[in-house]
């Protein structure tokens, strides 16, 4: 055996197991069974990062602007610049709170694969921490086990393993320590080799380790995660552009009003109070805030769709998800091996499954009596196909019944070699022998005149990726001490064919069907066979009739070019490795859509780093794919994603409905102040009333914007594309009027204290004529349709703090402290009612708009 070994194996007796001194010897060479973790973020990092966008930047310098102002008139108020540097200091906060959120929370599904794991050391077996496991040890592997490390096997006595965390395959592997297999065999085709993360579901085996920690399979594929970086999501490049232009428009009309001071001879001190005025006007200094609070309400309703976000922007991602691409076992499947056919030979009869439900033929009934299934807890385990026909009963207490019926006196074990096992039963006048396996073995032994319909069903069932197990059984007067194959599977009655599968979840095909009438183009991508894959993802809605099934072998003989031109024509990739998950991501990437991937095992951990929004499985998934992926999902389940992207859509939708509210008013404002000097009347508004606009008039509706409902049946809507601005969609258009609405009346506003020869009162009345109309505005953007047709209940907050802005507003303007603080002078009741007229012209016109947009 030793020569299957590494050549720098550290030497093992197989029969003793490792002496303390070579256990001392293999840790110093190897190190530790364990994975190297990331280093955790610091939290200076995480600040750094918080601050480091452009619409964060352009805050401070306006902060920096606020500052210098103050010191260069020398009245010692601070206040401007200390609330600015306040809202930057609370948008990093909550962003880094909501992480750390995420984390405990990932913290809380975290467990120990497997605490403990037994070796043999010193010729005796013992318990040990899998940390401790070495190169060399001797791993005793039972029923039920997970495995800690990698192994090559020694013995085997019906040995079989779940692999599908590591290779995505659902069917459990028979093991054989006598085959002999090389690195260029796929991990599935190992089978004298076991691996860590994978699980033992039959028999039992010994194997001498041959690699730890990050020497693993499972360690290697983690290590590809450090070539994998997240790229910038959708949402952050365009508010990341989005304050560019807020930069560059700061600068031009700080420069123009400035060349117009100039030109007019203007005191440069009071230009400069008017281009920091502007500044302070451009810079929508609650906008980050109001996103990253609209993101941790997304955040908030995910939670209760079964998804916890790790990474806030990912909210508004999945959202502008295009391809959603998804693992079949566990996620679009139950994990679950069930029985969906019987066909009985007796009376041709093929039961389905809600025939099943009522009924039990006796090819079932003694396909299931014929197992070695336990149930130690409430859950019944054994082989999956075995558990499937036991769990096909009904109640456990049926099969304890048929077992207390039909008592089992002696088996011919199921081994790779016969491929069928067989169980002896007490029967009242003697034995019956049960014989249960693959199809093409038994049907030999079955009367020919049984063979050619056998073989229809057979096909029929295959034709449907459901794995056929056939049943037979003999009556024998007696048998012999140690009967033979021979002795107890010759003259075999057929009893029929059982057709498994794992079935896909109920709710899987009406999830696909939402995402396929999103625009969302759904595929499966998985480690199963292309025959399997291809009939679930048939079912469910995955695979039309203008999609095609691509295997890995055929996805390895295409080069990039080729994948980049026909990606979009494959909707199910079969038997793919992790390196082809990544290959698949990138060229749907390259076409421009966002890829929102979803996997469970190391395995798919690459390709959810690699993907735009990676989701993990919170359940069944691996601690390496939940550290790669964006969210996590707590129910393992592709419905989820889909009620998820429907959150996600309605938080892009508040992002641009904060966005248009906005900057409709703080562009409004730089019209306004330039509007005015070119008319020669002065600037009406100074920075502490502009910071006032900003922060309350606006900032208040538009914090309640966060928790706007989704109105507008977004699923029934194409995904946004990534190339599409912030302002796509007519938004762009839509700013603009209500940019020049807003600065008409309000400059009309101004225009009263021309006529009466009074600019403070203008000025007063343009400040409240612009505070009202930004405030009643939130209402005319909450949807497309009139503004009473969307109850106010369904945002009570928003209502509270429109209320609540428009009151502070009158109070300031009203009561003398603050009249004094801001500049303001008392208003006549004529001037009232000017003022408040034109706060309403906006809401009118978009009424008027709408009503005629409808009756069209």
């Amino acid at each position: 055996m030793e020569d299957k070994l590494p050549s720098d194996h550290v030497s093992t007796n197989v029969e003793t197991g490792l002496t303390e001194a070579q256990v001392q010897q293999a840790r110093d060479k190897y190190g530790t069974n364990e994975f190297s973790e990331a280093p955790k973020e610091p939290l200076w990092s995480k600040i750094k990062r918080s601050l480091s966008d452009v619409a964060t930047i352009i805050l401070i310098i306006a902060a920096v602007i606020s500052l210098i102002t103050s010191l260069m008139k020398g009245d010692g108020h601070y206040f401007e610049s200390l609330l600015i540097i306040g809202i930057v200091i609370i948008n990093s906060v909550l962003s880094i709170y909501q992480e750390g959120r995420a984390e405990a929370a990932l913290d809380s599904l975290k467990g120990l694969e497997n605490a403990e794991a037994t070796v043999k050391r010193d010729n005796k077996v013992t318990t040990i921490p899998i940390a401790d496991i070495v190169v060399g040890d001797v791993l005793v592997l039972e029923n039920g086990e997970k495995i800690s490390a990698d192994a090559q096997l020694i013995e085997t006595s019906e040995l079989q393993v779940e692999e599908s965390a590591l290779t995505g395959e659902s069917d459990a592997i028979e093991k054989d320590e006598t085959e002999i297999s090389s690195e260029d065999d796929s991990l599935g085709d190992r089978l004298d080799h076991v691996y860590r993360g994978t699980a033992v579901v039959n028999g039992r085996g010994t194997g001498v380790v041959t690699a730890i920690g990050m020497q693993t399979e499972m360690g290697k594929i983690a290590g590809l995660l450090g070539n994998e970086k997240r790229e910038q999501t959708p949402l952050q490049i365009r508010l990341a552009q989005l304050g560019k232009r807020l930069s560059v428009i700061a600068i031009l009309a700080a420069l123009i009003v400035i060349g117009l001071g100039i030109a007019s001879r203007e005191p440069l001190l009071e230009l400069f109070m008017t281009a920091v005025s502007l500044a302070v006007a451009v810079v929508p200094e609650t906008l980050m805030i109001i996103v990253t609070i609209t993101l941790a309400i997304g955040v908030q309703k995910m939670a209760k769709r079964q998804a916890i976000v790790r990474h806030l922007p990912a909210v508004e991602t999945l959202g502008s998800a295009t391809v959603i691409a998804s693992d079949k076992t566990g996620t679009l499947t139950q994990n679950k091996m069930t029985v969906r056919r019987a066909w009985e030979a007796q009376t041709d009869h093929v039961y389905h499954d809600e025939e099943l439900v009522e009924q039990t033929p006796d090819v079932l009934k003694f396909g299931a009596l014929s197992t070695n299934v336990t149930k130690p807890d409430d859950e019944i385990a054994g082989l999956p196909t075995e558990v499937a026909m036991v769990n096909a009963l009904g109640e456990y207490s049926e099969y304890e019944a048929l077992q207390n019926k039909y008592p089992k006196v002696y088996e011919l074990p199921f081994n790779s070699t016969r491929k069928r096992m067989t169980t002896v039963h007490r029967v009242e006048d003697g034995y019956l022998a049960v014989t249960k396996g693959a199809f093409d073995v038994l049907l030999p032994k079955f009367p020919t005149e049984m063979h050619e319909q056998a073989i229809k069903i057979n096909k029929e069932f295959g034709t449907n990726a459901l794995r056929v197990i056939a049943v037979g059984v003999v009556k024998l007067p007696e048998i012999s001490m140690e009967p033979t194959a021979d002795e107890l599977e010759q003259g075999m009655t057929l009893l029929g064919l059982v057709g498994i599968i794992d079935p896909p979840r109920p709710e899987s095909a009406q999830a696909v069907a939402e995402a396929r009438a999103a625009g969302i183009k759904p595929l499966m991508i998985t480690g199963d066979h292309v025959v399997t894959a291809s009939a679930i993802a048939r079912e469910i809605g995955i695979l039309g009739e203008n999609d095609l099934a691509l295997s890995g072998s055929e996805l390895h003989k295409m080069s990039d070019e080729e994948l980049d031109k026909n990606v979009d024509r494959y909707a199910v990739y079969a038997r793919v490795t992790p390196e082809d998950k990544i290959r698949i991501v990138k060229s749907w990437q390259k076409r421009g859509d966002i890829v929102a991937m979803t996997g469970d095992g190391v395995n798919d951990a690459p390709a959810l780093r690699r993907a735009d929004v990676g989701i993990a499985m919170g359940k069944t998934g691996t601690d390496v794919a939940r550290e790669a992926s964006a969210i996590v999902l707590t129910d393992d389940n592709f419905a989820s994603i889909v009620r998820a992207v429907e959150t996600g859509r309605g938080i892009y939708g508040n992002v641009r409905k904060t966005v248009n509210f906005l900057m409709s008013a703080n562009m409004s404002e730089i019209i306004i102040i330039i509007g005015a000097i070119l008319l020669g009347w002065g600037s009406p508004l100074i920075a502490t009333q502009l910071l006032f606009i900003n922060l309350v008039a606006d900032g208040l509706p538009g914090f309640a914007l966060s928790r706007e409902p989704v109105h507008d049946n977004v699923m029934n809507q194409d995904p946004v594309s990534p190339k599409d601005s912030l302002f796509a969609n007519g938004l762009g258009t839509r700013i603009v009027i209500n940019v020049i609405l807003i600065a008409a009346v309000s400059l009309l506003a101004q225009s009263y204290g021309v006529y009466t020869h009074d600019s403070a009162v203008g000025s007063t009345m343009a400040f409240v004529v612009l505070s009202l109309t930004s405030i009643l505005h939130v209402f005319n953007i909450r949807s497309e349709e009139s503004m009473f047709k969307i109850k106010f209940s369904a945002n009570p907050m928003l209502v509270m703090m429109a209320g609540l802005a428009t009151i502070l507003t009158i109070l300031l303007v009203l009561l003398p402290v603050t009249q004094t603080l801001f500049s303001f002078v008392p208003l006549s009741g004529m001037a009232w009612i000017i003022t408040i007229v034109l706060s309403l012209v906006p809401n009118i016109y978009w009424e008027i708009h709408k009503a005629i947009k409808s009756a069209k």
